[in-house]
This record gives structure tokens, sequence and C-alpha cells, in this order.
């Protein structure tokens, strides 16, 4: 999922996707409606490249006039409960200190006041609470996990505001892409970023970075949409041989120019390692030690 959504306030002017072997790709749109890449390497090979480059041009938002009144918005998220295009991004993930969690946030919303404004204070109660620390999690880290930590990044961040979200009843899906920061000290620069959508009564769908503790603006570029971070993942796959492997990811923005192509990729901003993982005892595995252990008493 490397394909950037064009819709009223981004244009893609020109986008290129190199893989190494030079694979046919497949591409698909998804049940949310985001461009699926999909390829296979069969040769053996040491590694697998994967470089997107695209050229955009980003327009400002029209933010909401917010107009109608808190009931009559209450109301309308009410009313969508039971609609089709809202379940998905209404559907709670339970872990166990759901409760602990929502009691904690009573003190936070006011259903007296609109959903727009209960959505930003539930971005700054994450931003002030939370520290922005990387290495302490990872995309498999659970939310009860995160929510005991106080800490992560952005993916972090953003499945910590869906869900808080999603207990007051306003539907939220989780967004993936990139921030093209305009000034220095913003979060998520340098590799993939992830946020939040809400919808608001009678406007449609708000980019809210809770990282940043911003409206998303034109210096977010969406790359998918989905329930959560499983839906949008930028890329995933199956490969089969040694468990030692490393994945590196770099993401170079630049602001007003074209990338120059003949540009080296800088130092990866992301770096996962494995090495000789333990392979897991089971059965199959057991059957084949005991056989082992026969034949050398046999000799």
């Amino acid at each position: 999922m490397l394909y950037p959504i064009e819709d009223a306030r981004l244009e893609l002017k020109k986008h290129e996707v190199k893989i190494s072997h030079n694979p046919d790709v497949k591409v698909f749109p998804d049940f949310f409606g985001n461009q699926v890449g999909v390829f296979s390497v069969i040769q053996p090979h040491t590694e697998l490249l994967i470089e997107s480059t695209a050229e955009i041009t980003t327009n400002p938002i029209l933010f909401p006039m917010d107009e109608a009144s808190a009931e009559e918005q209450w109301q309308n998220l009410y009313a969508v409960k039971t609609d089709v295009a809202f379940m998905d991004f209404l559907t709670q993930e339970l872990f166990p200190s759901y409760n602990e969690m929502k009691g904690t946030l009573s003190d936070v919303i006011n259903v007296q006041e609109k959903p727009l404004k209960n959505a930003l204070v539930l971005s700054e109660y994450v931003y002030d609470n939370f520290i922005y620390q990387k290495g302490v999690t990872s995309v498999e880290t659970p939310i009860e996990e995160v929510w005991r930590l106080k800490a992560g990044v952005c993916q972090d961040f953003a499945h910590i505001l869906l869900l808080m979200l999603r207990m007051f009843d306003i539907p939220a899906r989780y967004v993936s892409g990139y921030i093209c920061p305009k000034n220095e000290g913003v979060r998520g620069e340098g590799a993939t970023h992830a946020w939040v959508e809400a919808y608001i009564p009678f406007y449609g769908w708000l980019g809210v970075d809770p990282t940043n503790n911003c409206i998303v603006n034109d210096g977010h570029v969406r790359v998918a949409v989905g329930r959560n971070f499983n839906d949008c993942t930028p890329v995933k796959g199956i490969y089969k041989g040694s468990g030692d492997h490393k994945l590196e990811v770099t993401v170079n923005i630049e602001n007003g120019t074209a990338r120059n192509t003949d540009q080296k990729l800088g130092p990866p901003s992301y770096t996962y390692e494995v090495k000789h993982p333990a392979a897991p005892v089971n059965s199959y595995r057991k059957f084949l030690e005991m056989q082992e252990q026969q034949q050398q008493q046999q000799q």
C-alpha cells in the first residue's frame, strides 16, 4: 500500500514504484478504496528493495463550519450506528483496561459539547499524557501495554485515539501515510506516519493527528485508510528462507521541488532485525528428534 490517495485536496502528478527483479505488479482497490499492489519474486535473492517515488500537490482543507447544535450532531451519530458505512469504524477493541480508560476519560469528555470539540480534546489528552518515544513499542504491541506504558510512536498514538473516539460513539478510522513538515520539531517525519480520521456530523471525515495534536491539513499525505493498522500496513508479505533477516525503512520528503531520482537514500529511519530465532517446539519437531535419537542408538 504505497499509492497516495487522490481526492479534492491531493493531486498526484507522478508516481513510480520500483521493485528488485522487476516483478509484474497487479494493482486493485480493496474494500476501503485503497490501491493495493501485489507481486511475487520466485527466484532466489538476498535483498528485496521496494522504492516508491511520488510527486504530489496538496491543498488546504475546508474546516468544518460546525454550525449545528451539539444535540443535533449527537443524534446524527446515534443514527449512523446502524449504517453499514460506519459499523466497522465503531467496532470496539476490548482489552483488560477498557473500563479504566473509559472511566478516566469521563472527566475529559463533555457530551454537552459538540463531537468535533470532544475529538480535539481527546487528541490533546493523548498528546499531553503519552510520551513520544521510539523503540519501546512495535506494530505488534497490544493496546493494553501502550496504555500502561503511556509511551510509543505515531501508530500507538493513533491506535489509542481511535479507541477513545469509538468509546464515545464517534466513528473513527486509522490512516497510514506521510507527514511533510513545514517547520522543525514535527513528530513522525522521516518515516511512515499514522493518524486518525473522525466522522464529524454534517461535514464528513476529518483528520486528527494526536502525535502532533493538530487537525490534518496540506502537510499530510494519505496512503491508506481502514479499521486499524492491519488494514493499512504499507508493506507486508510472506517469504521462504532463513529466519535471519533485516528490514530497513527510509522516507525522504522534499517540499517545493521534485525529488532528485539520482539521490541515494539516506540512512534508514527505522531498522528491524531478527537473528536466528528459536524454532518452536511442536509435535512434528518432537517426532523428528525422536527419530534422530533412535537412528543414533541403532548406529
